[in-house]
Parts: structure tokens; sequence; C-alpha cells
């Protein structure tokens, strides 16, 4: 019999059996493909020792006037600005009070209880104390992360145990950073849980509380940012890393700043300032399907008037606005159910709304992606894409997705493009965990899906270094595509990779084949070590669907190694390689788990003889 060619489809379909997808592949982690081929992706690698606070969920990357690289990223505790691999707090201060004697210690304990009865502090909040005398043998002075007691009190951590039990401190000034977000999206209980009318209220049972995110865009070199459900705050580039941001509504000639929001964008035509889910002009209470502008070039101005552009839209599809996104002239907001398209009209009505989705959905507020002109994004049952019009996305391993995806965490689904794959990222928690620990990819240039394991809490590609930059679980930034090993710490860590096909029939399928040789086509450039392998798994069964044969049934598997012995990229392979399976149908694995080694899948071929019909 002659040598049979081994051609399988691009990408991965989980909508279908394995002995109907036989010409596919079923299942992969840690797989992309290339012209239709099967291929590792690239390593990642930390971009300093540094760590920082808390779950990064936004990141954003410019150079200013001086042409300094620089990152911001928002975490749940924290808003840094990075540079030089160093993460710099500029996270601002909600209110500095001035205390007397507000300390209180306990004789061999350093859990110190502070009283402040202007209150408005939350668990995980920082506050800074200065100016304080010692008190129990121990002086506060610093940044601290205090631990709610009641709406007047707290507790912090010194850095020593008290030597006796009193109170005092003296005249004691106390800056509280802005209120802190939660890890992951949590359930609330009792009385108070959901909304008068709404929700659990007065029934005992659970409602969800938001994430800790951020979003932000540059006016000029500066920077604008804001917490979800709290004000817009300005980063002056000028002022360096050494200064805090401060809120826009506080800043000279600011005239009716939005207070409260759930998301900011800058446009790029005109440097029109954007907030949705604000408090309306005159007013405080946060509309959750408002959207308002500021005056043209100007983030100080938001009080619409006959002399400036600044206003605002109330959509009415939907009962929450979810994000907004800058596509080409457009600027597109999202509903909990709709798709809006904004198109500058100039004065008076400035920025006109049409609906362009509706009965649609968003997963989170980091959902959504921008890529070659198009947005994708996923929602909370499929995926969609806007291209000039909103449609489903075709995804062939949507059941799997969807099926394994713990829709309490939707929120922490983030999004990111990895341009020079064309891909689109998505990252997700699975059923069973409670972090982001897998994801999805979707290349738009050749249609197709892939998905694997891996943690990321925020993605951004960036132009700055020809790289995605990611945030991991560990507190860390990486950037991805770089090498073929795991450096997210300084010691190398393999990263291991398999991909799995669909059953195919050897021969005709009735009759059993005696498989006795394997032609490999694979190329491994690309590897950092001198003699790169894998495995590569050939699984038959007796019948499709009946399970794989083991080495004591009919039929056997055989795993051979496959590698290649020169030093360099050359194409130089293992010929070929022995083995003995028998059976009706099979499937392929290649899988790798060692430091160095990167490969690409070809056309292996298999040299088959019949073998009979039992």
């Amino acid at each position: 019999m002659a040598l049979q060619k081994l051609s399988f489809k691009p990408g991965v379909n989980t909508e279908v059996t394995s002995y109907s997808n036989e010409s596919g592949w079923v299942d992969s982690d840690k797989v992309r493909f290339r012209a239709g081929f099967p291929e590792k992706i690239g390593g990642w690698q930390s971009i300093s020792n540094y760590t920082f606070q808390g779950v990064c969920r936004s990141l954003w990357n410019w150079r200013n006037l001086t042409n300094s690289n620089l990152l911001a990223l928002g975490t749940n505790l924290k808003f840094y600005i990075e540079q030089g691999g160093a993460y710099y707090d500029v996270t601002p201060i909600r209110a500095s009070e001035s205390l007397t004697d507000p300390f209180a210690t306990t004789d061999g304990s350093a859990i110190v209880t502070v009283t402040d009865s202007a209150g408005d502090f939350s668990n995980g909040d920082f506050v800074t104390f200065s100016g304080a005398s010692a008190v129990g043998g121990i002086t506060l002075d610093g940044e601290y992360q205090l631990t709610y007691l009641t709406s007047t009190t707290y507790t912090v951590t010194a850095d020593s145990d008290a030597t006796s039990t009193t109170t005092g401190g003296g005249s004691v000034t106390a800056a509280y950073q802005l209120n802190t977000g939660t890890e992951i999206t949590t359930a609330l209980t009792g009385w108070s849980a959901g909304g008068w009318g709404l929700g659990t209220w007065g029934t005992g049972g659970t409602t969800s509380q938001s994430l800790g995110i951020w979003t932000q865009g540059n006016f000029g070199e500066d920077l604008l940012f804001g917490p979800k459900g709290g004000g817009i705050y300005l980063w002056d580039a000028s002022s360096g890393t050494s200064t805090r941001g401060v809120a826009v509504s506080g800043l000279g000639g600011a005239s009716s700043v939005p207070t409260i929001q759930n998301g900011l964008s800058v446009s790029d035509l005109s440097r029109f300032v954007f907030a949705i889910g604000c408090n309306p002009f005159g007013g405080s209470l946060q509309d959750p399907m408002l959207i308002r502008w500021s005056d043209q070039e100007d983030y100080l101005e938001w009080s619409p008037a006959a002399t400036n552009q600044a206003g605002s839209l109330l959509f009415s599809r939907g009962s929450e606005l979810i994000t907004l996104m800058q596509s080409r002239q457009e600027v597109l907001v999202w509903s909990d159910s709709a798709l809006y398209v904004l198109q500058y009209v100039e004065p008076p009505v400035v920025w006109s709304a049409q609906l362009v989705g509706e009965n649609i959905s968003i997963a989170s507020s980091n959902a959504a992606a921008y890529a070659n002109g198009t947005v994708y994004w996923m929602g909370k049952d499929k995926f969609y894409v806007y291209d000039g019009r909103t449609q489903s996305l075709p995804c062939s391993v949507r059941r799997y997705i969807f099926s394994d995806l713990n829709t309490s965490q939707y929120e922490q689904v983030c999004a990111g493009t990895n341009e020079g794959f064309h891909e689109i990222w998505w990252h997700y928690c699975s059923k069973d965990s409670s972090v982001v620990d897998k994801y999805v990819i979707y290349n738009y240039l050749e249609k197709t899906w892939y998905f694997g394991t891996m943690g990321r809490t925020a993605w951004l590609d960036t132009g700055e270094i020809n790289s995605p930059i990611a945030a991991t679980n560990n507190n860390r930034l990486v950037v991805q595509e770089i090498g073929c090993d795991d450096l997210e710490t300084p010691t190398p860590t393999a990263i291991s990779s398999y991909i799995t096909s669909g059953q195919f029939d050897l021969d005709d399928g009735n009759r059993f084949s005696f498989v006795w040789r394997l032609l490999p086509d694979l190329n491994f450039e690309g590897s950092s070590t001198n003699n790169p392998s894998l495995d590569m798994s050939l699984l038959p069964l007796s019948n499709s669907g009946s399970g794989y044969n083991s080495p004591r049934s009919v039929g056997g598997s055989n795993t051979g190694s496959v590698a290649r012995s020169s030093v360099v990229p050359i194409e130089a392979y293992t010929n070929q390689v022995n083995v003995r399976v028998r059976g009706r149908q099979m499937s392929i694995k290649l899988e790798s788990s060692a430091e160095g080694v990167k490969w690409q899948l070809g056309s292996p071929r298999l040299d088959i003889r019949p073998d009979g019909g039992r």
C-alpha cells in the first residue's frame, strides 16, 4: 500500500464528534495555526523582577513629549505608572483627615486600632499616616493597608509589636487613597444586598459586587483615568512618576465634570472625553444608561452651552452601559443588550447615535478587541463581530468554551489582539475556577479557533515593543511571544504544548490496518536547545468511539521520539520512526514539555498495510 499522507484542516473543532472531525483537530493547548499548520506558541518573559499589588485589569501604553515609554496599569488595589521595569504608585488621594490620638495598641501585638469618625473607608483600602508620635512603643509613619472593623474604626499592622496597652499618637494626618475593589466577583448577602424592588432586597439572597476595573485614555501626553464607579482623574506626565493623579472635578476651571462613571475614553477625533454610566449635568445620582462628553479639546468643560460642544445622550436599549471603544471614525457603545455607534455630526447635535445591534450581550467591559478595522467581542453565550454591521461570529469551539466558562465571573473576561499572528485572544475563568486560567483564540485571517490554559488578567498589544504585554495571576507583567519558555521568573520553565487530531480511517475504515512506519514532517525552527524534540503519539481504535487501544488489546499504541540532530535550524529531521500500531481508525497527538523547544507540524505520512477484518 502507498504511503498515506495526513492532511488536517486548520483550527480546532469541538462542535462535532471526533470521528466526524476526521480531517481536523479536536483539542489543543499552547498551540496556534499559521498558514494552516499547527505550531507551538511563543514564550513570555517578565519585564522586570518587580511586582505590583492587586490584580491588574487594565493596561495602557504611550510616550510622553520627552519620548519616555510609559505604561499605565490599574489593579483592584492601586493605579501605577510603569517605567524602566519599576512600578510607581500614582493612586489618587480621596480624602485627608486630621486626627487626634487615633491609635489604640495592645501589649505584645502589632495590630493597631485606628478611630476616624469621618469614615468612608472600606476593607483593603490604603492610608498614609504622617506627623504621628510614638504610642505603645511604636510609631506609625508611612503607608498601611487597613482592615475594616466598623464605620469609624479599622486596624493596621505595625512593623513591630507594641510594648504596652494604651491610646495616643498625637496630631496625625491620615491620607486615604481611592477605595479599593474586589479581586473576583463576589456575592453580597443579606437584607440590603440588592436595590429596592430589585434583586434580593429584603430576601436575604445574593447579588454581585463589581470588580476593581479602571479605564483610561491619553489627553496629549497626560493621562485621564478612573475606576469603575468612581470619578475622573488626571495624571500630569510632566510632573513625573512621584506625583499622584488628581480629581479633574477639583481643578481650576472645571465645570460639571462627572463625579461617578463606569468607563471613559478619549476620542481620536478632536479629543472629546466620554464617560458612560455617569451622573447627569446638574445631578449627583448615577444613571447607568447615560453617556456624557466634554467640550472639544477641553476635559474640564462638561456643562452644555451654545458656546461649546459638551453634551449627553440617554440610551434606551438595556439596563446599563457596559463599555465603549474607538473604531475608525466611530465610537462604539455597548449596553447589556445592544450596540450603538456614535458619529460626530457637529453642533448643535455634536454626536449622533445609531442602534447597530440589539438582543446581543457582552461578557465584560474588557471583552472587546479591535483589529484590522473590525471589532470582535465575547458575549455571554456566543461571539460577535462588528464591521459596519453586527453579526454572530461563527465559532467551531463555542459549545466547549461556554459550557466551560464560570458564569459568575464574566466580569473577569479580558480580550486583546496579537496582530503579529492575526489573532484575537480572550482570557476567562473556567467552570471550576474563580481566577482566569484559560484562553480562546480567533485567527481572523484564517478564520480558525483554538484554545488552551493560561492565566492572564489584562492584555495589551502595543507597537512600542512590537509584542503584546500581559498581566499574570502572579502580579507581574510579561512580554508575550518571546523565546520558547516561561520566563515570568528568572528561572526558565518549559511550556507544555499539545494538539490532538480527530479520528481518521486507516485505509477504508472497514478492515484493520497495520502501521509499521511513520515519516514525520516537523520543523523545529526557533528552538533554543541543541536537540529539540517532541512526542508524536499514534492512537489507534478498533472502531470509532470505542476508545483508544491499549498495548495489550488488539492493535496497541506506540509513541516515538521525533528529533532533529542538527544544531542549527536547517531542515534535517528524523527520517522515519518504526512503529507497530493496528486499528481501523487512528488519532495522532503531538506534545512537547521540554525547555527550549519550538515546533511546527507539516504533513506526516504513514506506511500502512492491510491486516484483516477482525
